[in-house]
């Protein structure tokens, strides 16, 4: 079990452009420094906005020891609080989603507000006083219609990206979405791997035959400047940008964050078999039906894809050094009508087929990475740049946090 100073070594001495040494992906303390640096201190995706609609509607989400309620207030705002009764520490939500009027611990019936006021406490004497036992707060911010966390004492700043998603998410009008499904399965692989996955498709063409029926694997599609590398990808964003639809690519100074809107294969419409709407009505605001896919990701736990008829977001959450949770919410809008204006099995086939095919490439992943014979290998700079971009992101967080500064890894 590895040391912080030991994870430093590593992290200076590992050699650009290939993937990461075995511990990073088995190693029990280097998942303890992430628990503490990355996902204790970054904006955590936790939960799409629309799974709490109403008043007292909440969900919680376990990140490393930490839970936390994320609950809809009377005002509407979006709240989150530690899991923790301030009497005696029992939880006070125990199931994944709920709803209540109040948050009421079950063991001593403290109850508490939805703004996480203490409001009553049994027999607790004349010198008690609630106002000093509320529930303690988690930082919580709405972006793109989807709930950021962060646990930290002091929250990075977020206004950055929450001004960029909210503008080019505001054409699928994410206030007006519902949930329509949502799926949670767990991959037995390190949380990196699930992340490396997703950035590159140089996997897809032999592994997801659905999801290439009108997702385009050309490495150069979602690349930098606008797409240029892609004629079909810049011809895109620039039909898009002229109905009023946000598309250019846009990567957060510390590439943290990137957003931009790519063209589905052929005439797509859609994630379906056939590429035709999922949905018979397309989102009030959209142009047009062959909009292509928003992408959003947002590291170190989230991708997502904003189409023109329905809305999927992706949360990846650490459950142990080779386990990890991925979340696929399928959002609609509020006026469409299951079984009338669609189908949950046509909604979802595409994306059932491809996290499950996922799945499977991230286990054998791991269990190669898990023998002695594995050492780092070299990344494709034409297609797996998105991995490399994501895994500089990682080290150089972890260098940060461990070091109160940035650092260079040798050469």
């Amino acid at each position: 079990m590895l040391k912080d100073p030991e994870l430093l070594s590593l992290l200076l001495t590992r050699k650009p452009q290939h993937s990461l040494a075995q511990p990073f992906y088995t190693d029990p303390g280097i998942y303890d420094s992430e628990l503490r640096n990355i996902w204790a201190r970054e904006w955590i995706f936790a939960a799409s906005a629309a799974e709490i609609p109403k008043t007292g509607n909440y969900v919680t989400v376990q990140i490393g020891a930490y839970s936390v309620i994320v609950v809809r207030g009377a005002d509407g705002e979006v709240r989150a609080f530690h899991n923790s009764c301030r009497h005696r520490g029992s939880r006070i939500c125990s199931s994944a989603k709920g709803s209540s009027p109040k948050l009421v611990c079950p063991y001593h019936q403290w109850t508490y507000e939805l703004d996480g006021r203490l409001l009553w406490a049994r027999d607790m004497g004349p010198d008690f006083d609630a106002a000093k036992h509320g529930l303690k707060p988690v930082h919580a911010r709405v972006a793109a219609g989807m709930v950021f966390i962060c646990l930290a004492e002091a929250a990075p700043a977020f206004d950055g990206v929450k001004a960029a998603a909210d503008r080019y998410t505001a054409p699928h009008r994410m206030d007006e979405m519902k949930v329509a499904f949502q799926s949670t399965i767990t991959e037995n692989g390190n949380w990196k791997l699930v992340l490396e996955n997703n950035r590159e498709c140089y996997h897809c063409s032999g592994s997801h035959p659905a999801l290439c029926r009108t997702f385009d694997d050309d490495p150069d599609l979602v690349g930098g400047e606008d797409s240029i590398g892609s004629p079909a990808g810049a011809a895109h964003v620039e039909r898009c940008e002229a109905a009023g639809l946000p598309s250019k690519y846009l990567l957060d100074p510390n590439e943290q964050w990137r957003l931009v809107r790519i063209p589905f294969v052929g005439d797509a419409v859609s994630y379906t078999m056939d590429g035709k709407q999922a949905v018979k009505k397309l989102i009030p605001g959209m142009p047009f039906a062959n909009a292509g896919s928003l992408l959003f990701f947002h590291y170190p736990n989230t991708w997502n894809h904003f189409l023109s008829d329905h809305v999927l977001n992706f949360r990846v959450l650490p459950v142990s050094p080779t386990e990890t949770q991925v979340t696929t919410t399928w959002l609609v809008h509020k006026d469409a009508v299951e079984g009338e204006d669609y189908d949950i099995q046509r909604l979802t086939e595409v994306w059932e087929a491809t996290n499950d095919e996922d799945r499977r490439v991230v286990e054998e992943n791991q269990l190669g990475i898990n023998t002695p014979a594995y050492e780092p290998g070299p990344y494709s700079a034409r297609q797996e740049s998105g991995v490399i971009q994501f895994i500089d992101w990682y080290t150089k967080a972890m260098q940060k946090a461990l070091t109160g500064r940035n650092l260079i890894a040798a050469e």
